[in-house]
């Protein structure tokens, strides 16, 4: 028997794997991951950004946990951030955010931001852009971060069980039980102290009863299409807001941009309910690109675009609390999982909140 299984073999499982063993002294931990490989999907298939606050204008929580986390991520994983770029943030004109707004905000959540150079300015169609400005914000690389999470494993004494799924995680007598099942069919009955549910959009794919994940999620199918941009963009990151909005950031993994668009990055969305595999949508799905419609309508407010190349797209499950729709707030979701003593749901919307999932897991008890 495991001291705590990990479901889910994503940045956050591999950081709180860690974190049970360096931070709690935790003997025996195990990661179970679907994929073969660790960080193959959601830590992968996104945008590649490290937030600094200015995303969430709706959101002023959302917005100050990235000012506070951001530093903390710069420090711990250097070898993996890319800052050698120019981030600037445009407002459109019909955004719902205007400009002042923009300015007041900023300067409210004590995130940098000045005017950007004529220069800057120009490589924007003026009749749709109202203001350009030049912001403090990184990417980062996936693949460091796998390299790291595979080290990391190894040197800590984590047990990584690769191609395996877990299910039916149920109470037992002073431990978790539950369901190993493994690529060829067969399956196991393990147990474990501790449950650490990490699987992002397929929290509830793991319980074989409904009523075991107390909030209600938001999937869609997303696509974020990897283009290759012309000479003049090669070291800019780009997002356009707030309504209007499109992103074009430097993907580090792939010497490449992503390009995502808030009418043509979603595909399918749903709320969830019952007992459901977000996975299993996906992989049904026809992944039909939309990334020249992206490119079409961006390159209205950045003429250059026109240049630009698709390369690759990524299609990949993107899961949100539904209570955020509204605002686009991406607090944390960390949940003690209903009858089952010592089983936790996790999810996060973006990188840096692996510290805000620390610092709840450091007001547990979690006696072993």
């Amino acid at each position: 028997m495991n001291d705590a299984i990990v479901i889910g073999g994503g940045f956050y499982g591999i950081a709180i794997a860690h974190y049970l063993k360096r931070n709690r002294g935790f003997r025996s931990v195990a990661i179970i991951e679907r994929e073969n490989e660790l960080l193959t999907r959601a830590s992968l298939r996104n945008q590649a950004r490290i937030h600094n606050g200015y995303h969430y204008p709706r959101s002023f929580v959302t917005a100050i946990r990235s000012r506070i986390n951001l530093p903390r991520f710069v420090r711990d994983f250097p070898f993996a951030v890319f800052d050698q770029f120019t981030k600037i943030y445009a407002i459109a004109r019909d955004s719902k955010v205007s400009p002042r707004q923009f300015e007041r905000f900023c300067q409210e959540i004590g995130a940098t931001l000045q005017p950007a150079p004529p220069n800057v300015r120009a490589l924007f169609a003026s009749r749709h852009i109202e203001a350009v400005y030049l912001v403090q914000e990184y990417a980062f690389n996936a693949v460091a971060l796998r390299r790291w999470a595979q080290e990391t494993a190894a040197q800590a004494g984590i047990d990584l069980m690769l191609g395996q799924t877990v299910r039916n995680v149920q109470p037992g007598d002073d431990c978790i039980t539950f369901e190993l099942l493994t690529p060829n069919g067969a399956s196991r009955l393990a147990r474990a102290r501790y449950v650490f549910n990490c699987t992002y959009s397929g929290l509830r794919t793991v319980f074989s009863e409904e009523g075991r994940v107390g909030g209600l999620l938001k999937h869609e199918i997303a696509e974020m299409a990897l283009i290759e941009v012309p000479a003049e963009l090669r070291n800019i990151g780009v997002t356009v807001m707030d309504g209007p909005f499109f992103s074009c950031m430097p993907f580090p993994s792939r010497e490449l941009h992503t390009l995502s668009h808030v009418r043509y990055t979603p595909h399918v969305q749903w709320h969830e309910q019952g007992v459901t595999d977000p996975n299993t949508e996906l992989q049904r799905y026809h992944r039909q690109s939309r990334a020249d419609r992206m490119l079409r309508d961006a390159a209205r407010y950045m003429p250059a675009l026109q240049r630009a190349t698709v390369r690759d797209t990524l299609f990949e499950v993107k899961t949100v609390l539904a209570r955020n729709e509204i605002d686009d707030g991406r607090p944390i979701y960390f949940e003690r999982v209903p009858a089952i003593v010592g089983a936790y749901n996790i999810l996060g919307g973006k990188i840096d909140n692996v510290y805000d999932i620390l610092t709840k897991l450091d007001d547990e008890a979690l006696p072993l």
